[in-house]
C-alpha cells in the first residue's frame, strides 16, 4: 500500500480537495491499526463534515471499512436473505415484529443490531427484556439459526468493520455526527459486511429522528441507496415519519409487548402499517413480491415465528416481563386536538426514566419508560390521562416531567388530520 501522510491528507480534504481511492484505503487501514491517532482522524472527521466528499469518495470509504474486518456470506442458505436498517427513533420497535413476519414467506432475515444511546432505544436492550433471550451468537450459529428459523435478530460480532466501531466512537465525542459521508459509510459497512443478498433501509425524519428535516433525510437515503447498489447488494429506502413516537408505549419491555400485540393480530395502527409497508418491500427486493403480509399478523404465522426465534436464542416467550415499581400520570391540561406530541422529548422523557443510557456501559431499567393513552392527532378531554411515566426510581419523575415541557400541544381549534407514516420513497 502506497505511503501517505495523514496531515497532507486533512490538508487536502480541509481545502476542498478529491481523496483517491488509495488515500482513503491508507488511512482507513492506519487509522485502525492505531498509526493515524484519533487526533488526526478527528480533523479528518471535520473536513469531511465541512467540505463533503463525492459518490466515489464515500463508495471507497464504505468499501475500506468492509476490508478492516471480516465478511459474513449466506450464500449457503437454501433462502434468499433480506434485511432492515432503521436510523432510529422514539417507540421504533419494527425490528421486533418485521422478522419473524417477514421469515413466514421463505426469506431468511439476519439482522444484526445495536444497543441504544441517547433518546433512541436499541433493539437489543429491548430484547434482554425478555427472560433469558441472548444477544451475542457466533457466526456458526446465527448461521444454523438463519437455516432453521428464517430470523435472527443479535449483536453484530466484533470482526464486522472495526473502522467503523472506532470512528463512529470519535464523531460522537467530535462534533461530526451529522457528515452525511459518515453516516452513510458507517451505517453501509457494517450492512454490506454482514453479508445480506438485500437490504431495505428506514430512514427516519422529524424531531426524535437524526435527520430533522426531509430535504437532508432524502439526501442521506440517495446516497445509502447508491451505496449499496453498487455493492451488489439490492437495496432501497422509505423516508417515515418520526415527529410523534411510534406506538403507544416506549421502553425495553413495554416496547417488546406492544410489538407482541402486534404479532398477535391487534396493536396501535402506525406500527402494523409500517411493519407491513417494510415487509413488503424486503420481500419485494428478495423476489417474493406477491404475498398477502398482512395475513400472517392475523392468523398467527408471525407469533409462531416469533416464539421459535425467541426461544432458540434461550428466551422465553411467554415469561413475565419487567414491570416498573413506580409510576406516575400526565393528565391533558386542556380539551382539543393533540396537535403536537413531540418524539423527542417523549424519548428524552423515557431515557431519563431509565429506558436508556447515557454511556455505553450503563445498565437499562427494562420496565422503565412511557404509555401514551392518546396519540398525536386525538381529541382529548381536559383532565383525562394523556401519558404515564414508569421507573424504578421515583427521584427520576422531576427530569423526565421536564423534558415533557414544550413538547405537548392542545389545541381547542383544531381539525384532526390522520398521520402520515411513509413520507417517500428512494430506489435505484
Amino acid at each position: 500500500m502506497s505511503n501517505f501522510s495523514a496531515v497532507e491528507l486533512i490538508i487536502a480534504k480541509r481545502d476542498g480537495a478529491e481523496l483517491s481511492t488509495e488515500a482513503i484505503d491508507w488511512l482507513i487501514a492506519n487509522y485502525t491499526s492505531g498509526v493515524v491517532a484519533d487526533e488526526q482522524m478527528s480533523s479528518m472527521a471535520m473536513a469531511i463534515l465541512l467540505n463533503g466528499m463525492n459518490r466515489r469518495e464515500i463508495r471507497d470509504m464504505t468499501l475500506a471499512m468492509i476490508a478492516s474486518g471480516e465478511r459474513l456470506d449466506f450464500s449457503t442458505l437454501s433462502q434468499p436473505t433480506a434485511d432492515k436498517h432503521s436510523t432510529g427513533g422514539v417507540g421504533d420497535k419494527i425490528t421486533l415484529t418485521l422478522a419473524p413476519l417477514v421469515a413466514c414467506f421463505g426469506v431468511a432475515v439476519p439482522q444484526l443490531s445495536g444497543r441504544g444511546l441517547g433518546h433512541t432505544g436499541g433493539t437489543l436492550d429491548k430484547l434482554e427484556a425478555i427472560p433469558g433471550w441472548r444477544a451475542n451468537l457466533s457466526n456458526a450459529e446465527m448461521h444454523a439459526q438463519l437455516d432453521r428459523v428464517g430470523a435472527v435478530i443479535c449483536a453484530a460480532g466484533s470482526g464486522l468493520a472495526p473502522a467503523d466501531k472506532k470512528l463512529y466512537a470519535l464523531r460522537d465525542v467530535t462534533g461530526t455526527v451529522e457528515a452525511i459521508p459518515l453516516i452513510a459509510s458507517s451505517i453501509m459497512s457494517k450492512k454490506i459486511a454482514e453479508g445480506t443478498a438485500s437490504l431495505v433501509l428506514d430512514v427516519k425524519v422529524g424531531s426524535g429522528a437524526f435527520m430533522k428535516n426531509i430535504d437532508r433525510a432524502r439526501e442521506l437515503a440517495t446516497v445509502l441507496v447508491q451505496l449499496g447498489n453498487d455493492a451488489g447488494v439490492n437495496t432501497s429506502a422509505m423516508l417515515t415519519d418520526m415527529s410523534t413516537p411510534l406506538g403507544r408505549k416506549i421502553g425495553n419491555a413495554l416496547e417488546v409487548e406492544e410489538s407482541v400485540e402486534v404479532l398477535a393480530g391487534g396493536g396501535p395502527s402506525d406500527v402494523i402499517e409500517l411493519t407491513v409497508e417494510l415487509a413488503r418491500e424486503m420481500l419485494r427486493l428478495a423476489g417474493k413480491g406477491d404475498v398477502d403480509v398482512a395475513a400472517a399478523l392475523n392468523d398467527g404465522r408471525a407469533m409462531d415465528k416469533w416464539n421459535e426465534m425467541i426461544s432458540a436464542q434461550g428466551g422465553d416467550p411467554k415469561a413475565k416481563l419487567a414491570v416498573a415499581k413506580e409510576s406516575h400520570v400526565v393528565t391533558a391540561s386542556s380539551t382539543g386536538i393533540l396537535t403536537q406530541l413531540d418524539a423527542l422529548a417523549v424519548g428524552v422523557a423515557s431515557w431519563r426514566l431509565g429506558a436508556g443510557r447515557e454511556r455505553k456501559e450503563d445498565a437499562v431499567q427494562f420496565g422503565a419508560g412511557v404509555v401514551l393513552h392518546a396519540q398525536q392527532g386525538d381529541h382529548v378531554v381536559a383532565g383525562q390521562p394523556l401519558l404515564t411515566l414508569h421507573t424504578d426510581e421515583p427521584a427520576r419523575f422531576d427530569r423526565a416531567l421536564a423534558s415533557l415541557d414544550g413538547g405537548i400541544t392542545i389545541d381547542a381549534s383544531a381539525v384532526s388530520k390522520p398521520r402520515q407514516i411513509l413520507l417517500d420513497r428512494v430506489t435505484a
